[in-house]
């Protein structure tokens, strides 16, 4: 890194092989820089999160920033971050600890190659599904669910993959992201979902750690177990090992370095 630059690490997260999982941004700061300009670099990444982080003892501070939003909790970019330390910047500690601004303490841990994400069980109450948003997903909402996003269950997963959303009618809803759900074919999977995010910037995120927040203690549930494994069926695609402990989730996954370089600031 130069000065008046910052470094650039691009991650796949939740995969074992590049161009697959889902893959976000991370820079390392010395400090803060202005929010719109984080928000610019975000938005020329053009990926659904970029991390920002900062040493903060006794781990660090993350944000998280998708092309137009400041978000709450990002579970990939955050295991993307924790990648980076570990692999590309020296770090030692087996348990990393990030301080958010909204999300409290959040602590990775690996295991092997599977790195362990530590997050908050994000609450969820059942819902009558707005008409406007299952006209738009275009698909039999069999249960509703709300919380910071909407969870959707439709029939199978032969449901889920043909779902053809449209963006723009999603998008004008005031709601964040849309979880769409269902129980997996694959007898080695539990569940599978897709994530929709348009409001966001973000068409269809490919992986997204955060929804397993609701996804987890939902089918554990229905389920009648606490640990689980789940697969995002987006185009790219990416597995997920689940645990529900009590008012935490733990989401374990793989990650691949894609990219290093430097942003060139003004």
């Amino acid at each position: 890194m130069t000065d008046g630059s910052i470094s650039l690490f691009k991650v796949d997260a939740f995969t074992r092989v590049l161009f697959r999982g889902n893959p976000a941004a991370v820079c390392p700061l010395r400090d803060w820089l202005p929010d719109s300009q984080l928000q610019s670099i975000a938005a020329e990444n053009n990926l659904s999160e970029t991390a920002f982080f900062r040493p903060q003892a006794p781990g660090y501070a993350l944000r998280w920033f998708t092309p137009t939003h400041e978000v709450r909790l990002c579970g990939h970019a955050t295991l993307a971050t924790a990648f980076v330390l570990w692999n590309c910047l020296g770090e030692t500690a087996e348990e990393l600890q990030f301080s958010t601004r909204e999300s409290g303490v959040l602590r990775v841990s690996r295991q092997g190659d599977t790195l362990w994400l530590d997050l908050p069980v994000q609450a969820i109450e059942p819902a009558e599904c707005p008409a406007d948003v299952a006209g738009a997903l275009g698909a039999v909402i069999l249960d509703c669910r709300r919380g910071p996003n909407w969870l959707l269950r439709v029939e199978d997963e032969a449901a889920l993959r043909g779902l053809t959303p449209d963006l723009r009618a999603l998008a004008a809803h005031p709601d964040r992201g849309f979880i769409v759900t269902a129980p997996a074919d694959d007898p080695g999977v539990d569940f599978v979902s897709r994530y929709f995010a348009p409001n966001f910037g973000v068409d269809e995120d490919p992986v997204t750690g955060s929804a397993h927040c609701m996804l987890t203690p939902y089918w554990a549930e229905r389920l009648g177990k606490s640990e689980l494994a789940a697969r995002q069926c987006s185009a790219r695609g990416g597995d997920l090992r689940c645990r529900l402990l009590g008012d935490r989730v733990q989401v374990g996954g793989q990650a691949r370095l894609y990219l290093t370089g430097e942003i060139l600031l003004p």
